[in-house]
């Protein structure tokens, strides 16, 4: 299992590998796109291929690219959904471009409040965005929620669902585990029972799809459905929690991604000593 952190662009994409390694990043994430707009200019190619010789150059794993947060997959909007499978399919397609490993996303929420219906339109949209992005090796992968209000996917039913109705992406799509959003939906990832239940789910739903973990401790209890973050063994996940998930053989292949409120670099340089601790620990190192 390796470690990193979702890093900030402003500075440019070859300065922000250079802080992912200063910070002790083993792989990475980014926005390809402001997070808060639908609409950016094209990513230079020459950028793009700077990034990605400086990844090489530096061995950096794999690279994420997170969506904006304005897409929403599954509204009964159409207007907006056309809009949201358009934008999706320009951030793979950016992604693509900049060598990501996978696309994360959020699929937004029920359909005219029918989750009967969501599963099927955010498939559609999906496929839609797939067919039009261009993309050939980048992945895109579905995020879990924290089940608060409507939102859609908040486990492995959910995300099962939307996987198994794919037609031309499938194959192409899997799974973002957020440990935050999980434990907030009602799985206590504090506990070894629960770790197994969830992984058990996923595996008898749809055949174990995770791919990235969004390595996050979580402000509030199991069940409360509050998204807050916490640096690592700060919340209710804790440190026992963490040395499960990275104990855990099914997970032993995955990458890991923080995303911690507060300053940097200390924000990512701590929590990635933080896990890995853990690791050596589970390792016996």
């Amino acid at each position: 299992m390796i470690f990193g952190a979702h890093v900030g662009v402003s500075g440019g994409y070859v300065a922000a590998v250079d802080y992912a390694v200063s910070v002790g990043c083993e792989c990475m994430q980014v926005f390809a796109k402001s997070p808060r707009q639908w609409n950016a200019k094209p990513l230079d190619e020459a950028v793009a291929r700077a990034f990605r010789a400086r990844r090489a150059e530096v061995g950096m794993g794999p690279v994420f690219v997170h969506t904006a947060y304005l897409i929403n997959l599954g509204s009964d909007d159409d207007t907006l959904w056309e809009k949201s499978w358009r934008a999706l399919g320009d951030e793979l397609a950016r992604g693509e471009i900049l060598g990501a490993a996978g696309v994360v996303t959020h699929v937004g929420t029920t359909y005219k409040s029918a989750p009967e219906q969501t599963a099927a339109r955010i498939a559609r949209g999906v496929d839609l965005a797939w067919a039009v992005s261009g993309a050939a090796e980048t992945r895109l992968l579905l995020e879990n929620t924290a089940a608060a209000g409507t939102t859609f996917g908040d486990g492995p039913d959910e995300l099962g669902a939307i996987l198994g109705l794919l037609d031309v992406a499938a194959g192409h799509v899997g799974v973002c585990l957020d440990t935050c959003h999980a434990h907030a939906a009602g799985w206590d990832l504090s506990t070894a029972e629960h770790w197994d239940d969830l992984l058990t789910r996923f595996e008898t739903c749809c055949g174990m799809p995770i791919e990235l973990i969004h390595g996050n401790d979580c402000a509030y209890g199991p069940g409360q459905h509050k998204d807050r973050h916490a640096w690592i063994g700060d919340g209710t996940i804790g440190s026992g929690g963490f040395g499960l998930m990275v104990g855990e053989e099914r997970l032993r292949h995955v990458p890991v991604v923080t995303e911690m409120p507060g300053e940097v670099p200390e924000k990512d340089a701590e929590n990635l000593r933080r896990l890995k601790l853990l690791r050596d620990g589970a390792s016996g190192s």
